[in-house]
């Protein structure tokens, strides 16, 4: 019998495929090697192949794709309530192939070797930067050991109150507190400079690709923004239009909703958290810069910070960059604030 779709269970060294027909009955189930994947997939008729979405998936989808074979990627959260009995990798495999045949599943893009690259470098930077926070936080707290409290919030406080401690001599640290102090000092100011460095980075890699500097015409979105962007969703076609594309990001209302009544609680937070975080951001900075403007965003903007709490006021203003900026990259349109 004809294999039409095939679940694979993909791992560091062992693989499981599990073959079904168009029926979903199954046709062979098989353990792989990393080196016997290609090759084995090289023996077989184009067939549908879905995967996890996964660490190193965007790999092996590119790798069967070359072969011929149609990938498709899925959630793994869409996956288990399609497995039965225990957790074991075939049947893992099996759950796969079963919530693949679905007609109302849905899929995650595979993302290309430049999508990848720019997501590396925003994770790398978001790195430093939790380090940096890590930092500073550990500071606040051994300086509090000592006496010294800094009540201002944010890295400028931090910078600023750290050298004058230091230079103090009437405070309680010691000889041997001020050298550590003074070498938390020097870590925080080179993590500043790595950070910066990567931002140069980003907006260097923002201004070369076409989707980024695109985006970054619709206000709010910056460069980091833009390269999150195009590192998770590409060009924007798999999303039907921009509501699905912000239902994506999670920010549209959490239903809990029976018997025919209606619950809406928060937002559902679903999606990538970090893009999420961004959009909040770009919106915030809309908020803050609209008065005055008489375009229709900062009017609609204004509007909200009357009407409703500051923070339902940002959600709403995020919910609408996601959308515009979903219609400025999958329409290949430059931003014009004279026509949302």
């Amino acid at each position: 019998m004809k294999i039409t779709t095939a679940g694979l269970d993909i791992a560091k060294n062992k693989f499981h495929f599990y073959g079904v027909n168009q029926v979903g009955k199954k046709v062979k189930k098989r353990v792989l090697t990393r080196s016997e994947v290609l090759p084995f997939f090289s023996t077989l008729e184009p067939t549908l192949v879905v995967i996890e979405s996964c660490g190193s998936a965007n790999h092996w989808g590119r790798k069967l794709i070359e072969l011929g074979h149609e990938v498709k990627l899925i959630a793994p959260q869409y996956v288990v309530p399609y497995r039965r009995k225990n957790k074991n990798d075939f049947n893992d495999a099996e759950a796969i192939a079963e919530a693949a045949q679905r007609s109302n599943m849905t899929f995650v893009p595979i993302k290309s070797i430049e999508q990848q690259d720019i997501q590396m470098l925003l994770r790398i930077r978001d790195r430093h930067v939790q380090n940096r926070v890590q930092l500073g936080n550990q500071i606040r707290g051994l300086l509090a050991e000592y006496g010294l409290i800094i009540p201002s919030l944010g890295k400028a406080a931090l910078r600023k109150a750290l050298p004058e401690f230091l230079e103090d001599a009437e405070n309680e640290l010691t000889a041997s507190s001020r050298v550590l102090f003074s070498e938390l000092y020097e870590e925080l100011l080179q993590l500043d400079e790595v950070i910066k460095a990567y931002d140069k980075k980003v907006e260097g890699v923002s201004k070369l690709n076409e989707t980024c500097s695109r985006a970054q015409t619709v206000v709010g979105i910056g460069p980091i923004t833009a390269a999150a962007l195009y590192g998770a969703i590409g060009d924007g076609h798999n999303f039907a239009n921009g509501r699905h594309f912000s239902a994506w990001c999670g920010l549209v209302p959490k239903q809990n909703s029976t018997g025919g009544k209606s619950v809406l609680l928060g937002i559902t937070k679903r999606g990538n958290p970090y893009l999420r975080t961004l959009l909040n951001h770009g919106a915030r900075t809309v908020l803050k810069n609209c008065e005055g403007k008489n375009d229709r965003l900062s009017l609609w903007a204004q509007k909200l910070k009357k009407e409703k709490h500051y923070n339902q006021a940002c959600i709403a203003v995020a919910n609408k960059l996601a959308r515009i900026v979903w219609a400025v990259i999958s329409k290949d349109e430059d931003y014009q604030a004279n026509y949302i």
